[in-house]
């Protein structure tokens, strides 16, 4: 009985000891951003045939110099139609400007799967605005149409 009550008791110590050693799913999944942080969308293609949203978290430097921008989203397939009869996947872009407000491309994400979405997660540094556009996209194109337009999910000014 004795050896039971001790190999009962080594278990949960041992259990209690690993759930402590390993970071939660909370913070592993969403670091603090203190600086700034918001959720975005929805935003949407021409139609409303796809759509994406999502959040935005910034952290700066402690001069305020630079910044590191988190986007974290799930993209929409919202097209209905089969292929054959012109259904379209969903696509979303984005672009970045600098502090010399140059704008660059920073990421683009491909779905066709209608119901469902995509997640999808990327980081930029130095950024001073941040927007989206949402298009369709053939099945096997490179070239997106049916854009909505340009919408702004962070700006340095928003802070």
């Amino acid at each position: 009985m004795l050896k039971k009550i001790a190999t009962g008791f080594l278990a949960a110590a041992a259990t209690t000891a690993l759930a402590l050693s390993l970071p939660s799913a909370a913070s592993a999944s969403s670091p603090d951003y203190d600086d700034y942080s918001d959720y975005w969308g929805s935003v949407y293609s021409k139609h409303h045939q796809a759509k994406a949203n999502g959040w935005v978290g910034v952290n700066w430097d402690h001069d305020g110099e630079s910044n590191e921008v988190h986007v974290k989203g799930k993209l929409y397939d919202l097209d209905n139609r089969s292929y054959d009869e012109g259904g379209k996947c969903a696509y979303v872009k984005f672009e970045a400007s600098d502090f010399d407000h140059d704008w660059s491309p920073v990421y683009s994400k491909k779905y066709c799967g209608y119901p469902g979405y995509k997640k999808f997660h990327f980081q930029e540094h130095d950024v001073f605005a941040l927007r989206a556009k949402v298009c369709q996209i053939g099945l096997h194109s490179n070239y997106p149409k049916k854009c909505g337009s340009w919408e702004y999910i962070y700006t340095a000014e928003s802070e």
